[in-house]
């Protein structure tokens, strides 16, 4: 209870705000639509047709069941009148179908092309949000509302053009009629009918609509976790977790069980409510036109027509429960996938950005550099080097650094807080971000492929390559022996994120599909971290003459695979604490000597 005088929160109600979401959504749907206006236009043309066609049977029927009342042996009579009102009546059947029929094949073409646009769309924006937002998402939610976004495109485009609209259309058409042919208390009967049946509808299908939006919650929720631990079966299994992750999984199913049963008892509610307005409206229209034959006041195809009309109105009124709902519900999955579109980039760019000018190999200059994941913990802090064009800069240090921060922020995932990254002279924020990436080629330390073929992994570093530029790069990364062995060579499926490989295998590949773009900015990133010491030092060859003559940034832990760097810089808390060739900085007896003094015992007790 508020007290006196204390005014009244002004904050709208979840509810309200899922209403406006959802009202939103439709509106930008509209265009989508509108690429199609003429198909748009012709199937509502159809759609009037159809609807004038079927009002048109009950009318003919009338004529019909008139036309039978002839004298007995008046054999001419029968031949003539009922057969025409025969045809006329299959004619009129006919044409309502196959208006219909048009109307749905004119209009697929628009519903398929929004369904294909939006899809597209989100498919583009979801690529361009920045990687925070994909380290942050749950994959598998965020798929299920792709997913059900796109199907909510066709849903309400059927529900509404389809169902919704013919029905209004009819039951203004059939009230019109009532009134005009009979008299007002035919319309008033049917028009209190509509309301009645329309707002009891409404009202409970509004109630309704909690439980499913938490059944959808449960969905997402269970869908999430099935795929997160399906993704991380190894992990499951080490730690022998099935009945744990069952046990997750069961804790949604069971919600969800609970929430779909509560939404089945209230379709039951809503059926039965509607099932007694219909009925109490039926019987008080044939009885007023009962009482219209016995008074000689209407003929039996009156009746016939009245009863017609009410069962061919009420028939699609049936549905109008599920198809209000699933227009709710398909509404709200539109505004989920359009939040999703509306998700802000992180990383954009400016307006009127121009691709990166290159003019042979270019240089790479770091000038102050101040980043941070989250404001509370700095990863780097004034960091400033240059990698001269045609030279390999390495960077090293212990775990934590800020090493790899350095390569994500070259490829712009992030944007510096402060600071400056540039490349050629250009401050890479002030460039496209596709010219940048074009730039670049790197080897990650986590390597993930895509389930699907060797040759098309490779091949990703530069789609539309021969098989011959293929197998060049797969023999310069040491693993053309290993494919060709394999039965099926090329054509091998790696698994899902590559798991048929092993991780010095999949290090290959990613080191194959680097090379075969060719870039003039190379970043090795522990790019030998997954291999064994013989096919390191093996591959380790092939990695500097790929970088020969390329602007080149080396990330590494193991101080052996840098020692023939132009320069090496030692990081420590973000901050650069050393820099220098392999021979300064062991002179130098400082951080780095300690490191390679370290490896170089380790190395010895292996």
């Amino acid at each position: 209870m508020r007290r006196g005088g204390e005014p009244a929160s002004s904050e709208p109600s979840a509810s309200n705000v899922a209403n406006a979401a959802e009202w939103s959504a439709l509106r930008r749907l509209l265009p989508y639509l509108w690429q199609y206006k003429w198909r748009v236009l012709a199937a509502l043309l159809f759609m009037v047709g159809a609807k004038l066609a079927n009002v048109g049977v009950p009318l003919l029927l009338k004529q019909l069941v008139d036309a039978l009342n002839v004298k007995p042996g008046d054999h001419a009579a029968l031949l003539v009148v009922p057969v025409g009102l025969l045809l006329a009546y299959g004619a009129l059947r006919f044409s309502t179908s196959l208006l219909t029929e048009l109307r749905d094949l004119v209009f697929a073409k628009a519903t398929q092309g929004a369904s294909r646009s939006i899809a597209l769309e989100t498919f583009r924006h979801l690529h361009a949000l920045s990687l925070r937002f994909h380290l942050e998402r749950q994959t598998g939610g965020m798929t299920r509302d792709i997913e059900r976004g796109v199907r909510s495109t066709e849903s309400l485009v059927s529900y509404s053009l389809y169902s919704i609209l013919p029905t209004l259309i009819e039951m203004l058409l059939v009230l019109g009629i009532l009134a005009f042919t009979f008299d007002a208390g035919f319309a008033a009967i049917a028009a209190v009918a509509l309301v009645c049946y329309i707002t009891f509808t409404v009202k409970v299908t509004e109630w309704r609509t909690q439980f499913r939006r938490a059944a959808n919650v449960q969905d997402s929720a269970a869908h999430t976790k099935a795929v997160d631990a399906l993704l991380n079966y190894e992990t499951v299994k080490y730690f022998n977790n099935e009945d744990f992750e069952a046990r997750r999984y069961d804790e949604n199913l069971q919600e969800l069980r609970r929430v779909r049963l509560k939404s089945q008892r209230s379709l039951s509610l809503l059926n039965g409510g509607q099932q007694l307005i219909i009925a109490t409206a039926l019987v008080a229209m044939l009885w007023r036109a009962t009482q219209g034959v016995v008074a000689g006041e209407l003929s039996l195809g009156d009746f016939v027509m009245v009863n017609a009309f009410m069962i061919q109105l009420y028939v699609p009124l049936n549905f109008l429960g599920t198809l209000y709902r699933e227009i709710k519900q398909s509404m709200a999955d539109l505004s989920r996938m359009f939040a999703l579109m509306d998700k802000e980039r992180e990383v954009a760019d400016p307006p009127g950005a121009q691709p990166l000018q290159l003019q042979g190999q270019p240089t790479v200059r770091f000038e102050n550099v101040q980043f941070a994941y989250d404001p509370e913990r700095p990863i780097l802090q004034g960091v400033s080097f240059e990698i001269p064009a045609g030279k390999t800069v390495a960077v090293v240090g212990a775990s934590g650094a800020g090493k790899s921060t350095l390569a994500r922020l070259l490829y712009r995932f992030y944007d510096v807080q402060s600071g400056q990254i540039a490349i050629a002279g250009q401050d890479i924020r002030t460039v496209t971000q596709a010219s940048v990436r074009k730039a670049i080629g790197i080897v990650p330390q986590d390597t993930v492929l895509f389930n699907d073929t060797v040759a098309y992994n490779i091949a990703y570093g530069r789609p539309g390559a021969t098989q011959a530029q293929i197998e060049a790069v797969a023999r310069a990364a040491r693993i053309h022996g290993f494919i060709a062995a394999t039965p099926q060579g090329y054509a091998t499926k790696v698994g899902e994120r590559g798991l048929k490989l092993s991780g010095g295998e999949k290090q290959r590949v990613a080191i194959a599909r680097t090379l075969l773009k060719d870039p003039p900015v190379l970043i090795f990133d522990e790019a030998t971290s997954a291999l064994d010491s013989q096919t390191e030092r093996a591959i380790q060859h092939e990695l500097a003459s790929a970088a020969q003559g390329k602007t080149t940034l080396v990330i590494a832990h193991r101080l052996s695979t840098v020692v023939d760097a132009h320069e090496i810089l030692v990081m420590e808390a973000g901050r650069i604490i050393e820099r220098g060739t392999h021979a300064d900085l062991l002179a130098q007896g400082g951080r780095y000597a300690q490191m390679w003094a370290l490896q170089q015992s380790a190395d010895v007790v292996e």
